[in-house]
């Protein structure tokens, strides 16, 4: 099965697409053919993508600002993107925010502002284009950025991993009451991937020990993230709801 060819034609809208995962998504969508909405709150820099993401294929290209905290902002974008090409097909929820303090040193409007990004606005991203999919009848399908960070603990990233263990229920719960309007919700679990998140992190001592306790011994290559969003972005994945695709290395699983 072409993969790759289920998604022609289709409108992928991406939060946080001006870097890393979402960028890289975006340029996977083009090169497939779909028409491909890039959002962020740094407009320039998605702007500065669409001749690329032209000439990799893409059917039609949308820059618009959002800022995920903001409902406002999100519903003018998702309004926006389904009145330029007609209504939307598949919704990537990439952005997402960091952090690192200590959660015993954390000032609340660092966490606050983590969940507003990473959990809250990928909720109201999710549920503006439920609306418009159960009022259309068409359906849709979800694929929120979760990480195995959501599932396994690191020092200095209490906030973050919280906000991700929360995308990754809020993919199951959202699965189960959308399940019958035939919107499909699904999550990938990014393990350690080289991105502008971490950069330099992993020429570090801390980078180089946690190299070494992934058992394929490497970090991800953006593009390894390409087969599971594919299959979660098209007809490939029908039958699919709620699940939680670890693309790790084999990081959840190594030994104690």
């Amino acid at each position: 099965m072409n993969l790759g060819a289920l998604l022609k034609g289709k409108t992928v809208f991406i939060t946080g697409a001006s870097s890393g995962i979402g960028a890289h998504l975006a340029r996977t969508s083009a090169s497939c053919g779909a028409n491909v909405v890039t959002t962020a709150r740094r407009l320039d820099a998605l702007r500065a993508m669409e001749d690329e993401l032209v000439s990799k294929g893409a059917a039609g290209v949308l820059s618009l600002r959002l800022d995920v905290a903001e409902e406002a902002s999100v519903q003018a974008a998702i309004d926006a993107a389904q009145k330029q090409f007609g209504g939307l097909d598949v919704v990537v929820n990439n952005a997402g925010v960091a952090g690192g303090s200590m959660a015993m040193d954390m000032k609340m409007d660092e966490f606050d502002s983590i969940i507003a990004t990473n959990l809250r606005g990928a909720f109201m991203v999710a549920s503006q284009a439920a609306r418009a999919w159960r009022a259309e009848k068409r359906g849709g399908a979800v694929v929120n950025i979760a990480s195995v960070l959501g599932f396994r603990q690191a020092g200095g990233v209490s906030a973050y991993a919280m906000s991700k263990a929360g995308v990754a229920q809020m993919t199951k719960t959202l699965a189960l009451e959308w399940a019958r309007y035939n919107i499909h919700v699904n999550a990938i679990a990014p393990g350690y991937f080289d991105t502008p998140m971490n950069e330099g992190f992993f020429e570090t001592d801390a980078g180089k020990t946690m190299i070494k306790r992934i058992p394929m011994r490497r970090v991800g290559d953006l593009g390894d993230l390409d087969g599971p969003f594919l299959l979660l972005a098209t007809e490939a994945s029908r039958f699919m709801t709620g699940a939680v695709i670890a693309v790790d290395g084999g990081h959840l699983v190594n030994s104690l």
